[in-house]
């Protein structure tokens, strides 16, 4: 069995070593940063993304601090009318096998981070940056910022600036959407008792859209706002903002929708960019997963969740061909390829639904919601992603 280089240690990168750890395979994780601390804000976890982690093993470890859904809502932006989208908790677990999480990314994280180390204290490699990739026909080197790294199949797990995808194909051209997104953790008791449920709530507007759901118990909301701002155009996560900054985005809508900004501990911003997914994932002893080959807008809630499916779905592929590495990535990436892309293609599909400018007309907002959010639609745009089993896939395609 072939040792595995992952450069990038987040989410999918994580899964992907876990996966092949129980598997027997050795894994080295090579990872930028000098320190893996809890970052981040909320992740959604649909039934196909529990039901890996639940195959994983973390359940245990996740339990105390995730929020299972009871269910989804769409509310309306400037009279708070509300309309149930679909229902989760049980039924979830009734019509796809497996729960629908609500989580801090940080405790998903260190979870991983955990299970694996558990496993070989030393697999992780932090403060290694990854710089670029060659081969041969006995294996892979991995550059990095402190040096270089052998094995037999290297993994691009290193987002959406991935050099290792830079290295192989170049990088899809960025499109900014002209959608910027407020982010922020509001403590519980400092918001009214409506919102003290664990359901997710999707607020939908004209020029805009507001996700609420609750973290850790319930004892944190999570808040993302997404307006149409031409003007900001950075993509990091860690720009700050301040509250009355937020606010003046939202003019009009919902006094709730102003008691959260309010409430927000450290509002942050981010641009909302666009690249294509791409055509192809592999080449020779390489290959990506995650962010670095199908990144996509947040619309559909499935981004964390493609890393996990790819992670999973990539160990076993690997396992089921020890001997042939090349053949195995390939086929980890035809499995994945249109699945991903037409991922990616609904979210973008979702921004005109969310920001639709009906909603500002008193006469035709209702029915718009009415019509565009019908059970038989929601279905169409959620069932095939929930019903996906990432632990069978493999097993149901032949190897090569």
């Amino acid at each position: 069995m072939v040792k595995v280089l992952i450069a990038g240690a987040g989410i999918g990168g994580l899964v992907a070593a876990l996966a092949l750890q129980r598997k027997g395979v050795a894994v080295e994780v090579y990872e930028q940063a000098p320190d893996l601390l809890p970052l981040g804000a909320g992740v959604q976890i649909s039934a196909n993304g529990t039901r890996v982690l639940q195959a994983l093993g973390l359940e245990p470890a996740l339990q105390p601090t995730l929020c299972e859904a009871a269910g989804k809502e769409v509310r309306m932006w400037n009279t708070g009318q509300t309309w149930p989208l679909f229902d989760l908790g049980a039924d979830s677990v009734r019509r796809f096998g497996a729960p629908y999480w609500m989580m801090h990314r940080g405790d998903l994280h260190m979870a991983l981070a955990r299970a694996v180390r558990g496993n070989d204290p030393d697999s992780i490699r932090l403060d290694h940056r990854a710089t670029g990739v060659s081969q041969d026909a006995d294996g892979v080197t991995l550059h990095t910022s402190k040096g270089e790294a052998r094995g037999g199949v290297l993994i691009g797990a290193d987002g959406v600036h991935s050099a290792i995808r830079d290295t192989l194909f170049g990088s899809p051209k960025a499109r900014f959407t002209g959608l910027m997104a407020w982010r922020g953790l509001a403590p519980m008791d400092r918001l009214p008792k409506e919102l003290r449920r664990p359901v997710g709530t999707n607020w939908v507007g004209p020029g805009g859209h507001v996700i609420t759901y609750p973290l850790r118990g319930g004892e944190i909301l999570n808040f993302v706002g997404v307006v149409e701002n031409a003007e900001w155009r950075s993509e990091s996560w860690t720009d700050a903002g301040t509250v009355s900054e937020a606010q003046a985005d939202f003019p009009g809508w919902h006094p709730v929708i102003h008691e959260m900004i309010a409430a927000l501990d450290k509002p942050m911003r981010w641009a909302l960019v666009q690249r294509d997914p791409l055509p192809e994932w592999t080449r020779g002893r390489v290959s990506l997963l995650g962010d670095a080959c199908h990144p996509t807008l947040p619309f559909l809630a499935q981004g964390a969740v493609m890393a996990i499916e790819d992670g999973y779905v990539l160990a076993d592929c690997l396992a089921a061909a020890p001997d042939a590495p090349g053949q195995a990535l390939q086929r980890y990436e035809r499995l994945r390829i249109d699945r991903t892309t037409a991922i990616v293609n609904g979210a973008s599909e979702n921004t005109g639904r969310f920001h639709n400018a009906a909603l500002n007309d008193p006469e035709q907002a209702v029915a718009y919601v009415e019509t565009q959010w019908a059970p038989e639609k929601v279905r169409q745009r959620y069932d095939w992603l929930f019903d996906y089993d990432a632990t069978g896939i493999a097993a149901g395609e032949p190897a090569e």
